[in-house]
């Protein structure tokens, strides 16, 4: 089990993604799209990554918009589980994000 951030460590976690805010109860990132479509392409190619890593956003979508937070409920907090779905999902989105 990943251990909860402190505040310091989800500042540093923070300075290494770009888009990305929050403190030690989450992180969050919109992502714009082109797009619906675009959107709904993103969230489907996150999907089995997600399930793969056993750790699962709150996300919504408003037309060209997903907008994530991750939080890790067994710490009550941000864990290193977040960052690395946070880089996953960045790495997903790639230039077709704005």
């Amino acid at each position: 089990m990943d251990e909860p951030f402190d505040p310091a460590r989800v500042t540093q976690a923070l300075e290494h993604l770009p888009g990305w805010s929050g403190d030690v109860s989450g992180l969050t990132r919109t992502y714009t799209f082109d797009g619906f479509a675009a959107a709904i392409a993103f969230m489907a190619a996150a999907a089995p990554r997600i399930d793969e890593m056993d750790h699962h956003p709150e996300w919504t979508n408003v037309y060209d918009r997903v907008e994530v937070r991750l939080s890790s409920h067994d710490v009550s907090g941000v864990s290193g589980r977040d960052v690395r779905l946070a880089e996953v999902l960045d790495e997903l989105a790639g230039d077709a994000a704005r």
